[in-house]
């Protein structure tokens, strides 16, 4: 493991701000119970439909009469879903009773591609075998996927589970004037991630690990620095002074652009996110 993933578990999300969130995916309980509400909501869907179907298309034509059960067989089990989904990005009935919403494997809303796989796979885990085959799949992966979910790219989170950020790392005041007169050049996602999560986890490492985690983390930070922190510091000090002089500086960028696009577009003009 390099020391740019020190700390970044398997399920986080790394934000653009350097965050790793957790995003923690819906269990085996929630997904049956997901499941059996959109099993009981597709079987009636499907009833339904057929019974339409087999009215318009009359008893006495066998062909037609089938071609009209199969297209409205396929609206029910793909084609309903796969609208569904597409639209609410993510959410079937299941999903929106329950409070869960399917993502990609990296945290990101799924498209019609996932959507429409993951209801053609449906057809035959879910209402060809009754679950059974999803539910096993689910028992036996640790984001609780079915087949469908697999050969997607996709699993299901608990959408109104509330994100706690880690809080922002303080300045240590013995190095707010070095911090204040260096060049620090923005730090890669990947390393300023690592550094914000080890230094939120430090009391969970051993002394052993704490300090050579620390030293490897500083020597790639290093090189973003100029001219370097004075000697003599522990390296969590160093980061700790490291990321708080970015986020410093990076909410003064921020708060210079918005005052220039208020003095540019008049504030009735902005986007609502951007008042």
């Amino acid at each position: 493991m390099s020391s740019s993933t020190v700390g970044v578990g398997a399920d986080d999300l790394v934000t653009g701000e350097a965050v790793a969130l957790d995003l923690p995916h819906a269990g085996l309980g929630l997904r049956i119970c997901s499941g059996i509400i959109d099993l009981v909501v597709g079987f009636a869907a499907l009833w339904g439909l057929q019974w339409v179907a087999y009215s318009l298309a009359g008893a006495g034509d066998d062909a037609l009469v089938g071609a009209a059960i199969t297209i409205a067989t396929i609206g029910a089990m793909v084609a309903i879903p796969t609208t569904f989904e597409t639209v609410t990005r993510g959410k079937t009935l299941g999903h929106l009773a329950l409070g869960l919403r399917t993502v990609r494997d990296d945290a990101g809303p799924i498209s019609f591609r996932h959507a429409v796989t993951r209801a053609m796979v449906g057809v035959i885990e879910i209402y060809g075998c009754l679950g059974m085959p999803a539910l096993i799949c689910a028992v036996f992966n640790r984001r609780a996927k079915r087949f469908g979910d697999l050969l997607a790219g996709t699993y299901v989170v608990r959408d109104r589970q509330k994100v706690a950020l880690p809080p922002p790392p303080e300045m240590p005041p013995h190095l707010a004037a070095w911090a204040a007169g260096a060049d620090i050049a923005p730090l890669p996602d990947a390393l300023a991630a690592a550094i914000r999560q080890f230094l939120s986890r430090t009391g969970s490492f051993s002394p052993g690990i704490r300090e050579e985690l620390g030293q490897r983390l500083l020597a790639e930070a290093t090189p973003f620095m100029a001219p370097a922190p004075p000697p003599g510091n522990h390296p969590e000090w160093v980061l700790m002074a490291l990321l708080a002089e970015r986020r410093s500086r990076d909410a003064a960028r921020l708060q210079r652009d918005q005052a220039l696009r208020a003095k540019v577009v008049p504030p009735d003009q902005l986007e609502p996110g951007r008042r």
